[in-house]
């Protein structure tokens, strides 16, 4: 599998000269199988340059892509009127949400709805299917898709894809319990070879009133990498007020717990 991040910024996009290292959009990533298996993840203002991507490099016949959306807040959603094979007329987009599809359907529809955009969703020329993440696994051109519900307001999903025994966890939204790790998602992450998980706030951020916000800090994420006997911790979500030379120091001190750790950025491939 190929994987690679379009997005790694948590909450709002967040350009700016102290950001270019690792980006401003919001979540979003792909993975491509092996077959050449297109699957997203996640639809925020990252989803914009994958879209553009794919239009471009598209060879011949219909453009087809599967996005798995976490959960509907609005960073991981806000990009999705500006995908671009949306407005292909050939394009087929399946979209897997925690939803009823109807109510996928709606919650993405609202986004151009009324005055807030020139196209409605129903007007735009892709053919887009509708479906609730299945309670168990499903796969897609060689890779096996699982999914765990994380701690999250409104709920939401961690994504685990695996192709010949090599898996990557996306774990974006999620804090941790009170006490220990969160136990279903570390049995979920367990020997993953990428963990992507949330690093929102700093330890000190998260004590500063922050507990029921959904969000974890580095240090947890490092405590769930190694229950989870993880090869690799990538701390994402990150802070919009976070600049580049805080994550770099987060990472470092993320380091000094567990050793493979590293931010994600915008523009990382791994191939994993």
């Amino acid at each position: 599998m190929e994987v690679q991040f379009w997005g790694v910024r948590g909450t709002f996009p967040s350009p700016g000269k102290d950001k270019t290292r690792y980006g401003g959009h919001t979540p979003c990533a792909s993975v491509l199988s092996g077959s050449g298996e297109v699957i997203v993840v996640d639809a925020g203002t990252g989803i914009k340059d994958l879209g553009d991507c794919l239009v471009r490099e598209r060879g011949e016949g219909p453009l087809k892509v599967t996005l798995f959306l976490t959960h509907f807040h609005l960073d991981h959603v806000m990009g999705f009127p500006f995908f671009a094979p949306l407005f292909i007329p050939d394009s087929e987009i399946t979209i897997y949400a925690p939803a009823l599809p109807a109510e996928t359907e709606r919650y993405l529809g609202g986004l151009v709805a009324g005055k807030y955009f020139p196209v409605e969703l129903f007007e735009t020329k892709s053919r887009k299917t509708y479906l609730e993440t299945p309670r168990g696994s499903l796969e897609l051109g060689g890779v096996k898709v699982t999914h765990c519900r994380l701690r999250h307001p409104q709920g939401g999903f961690a994504y685990r894809f695996e192709e010949e025994g090599k898996s990557v966890v996306f774990a974006t939204d999620t804090e941790h319990p009170a006490e220990g790790v969160d136990e279903d998602l570390a049995g979920f992450a367990s020997g993953v070879a990428h963990l992507v998980s949330d690093a929102t706030f700093t330890p000190d951020e998260y004590r500063s009133g922050k507990q029921g916000w959904g969000h974890s800090t580095w240090l947890e994420g490092t405590r769930l990498a190694a229950a989870a006997n993880a090869e690799n911790l990538l701390l994402s979500h990150l802070n919009p007020d976070h600049g580049d030379d805080l994550v770099d120091g987060l990472a470092a001190s993320a380091r000094e717990h567990f050793r493979r750790t590293s931010a994600a950025r915008q523009g990382l491939r791994l191939f994993v």
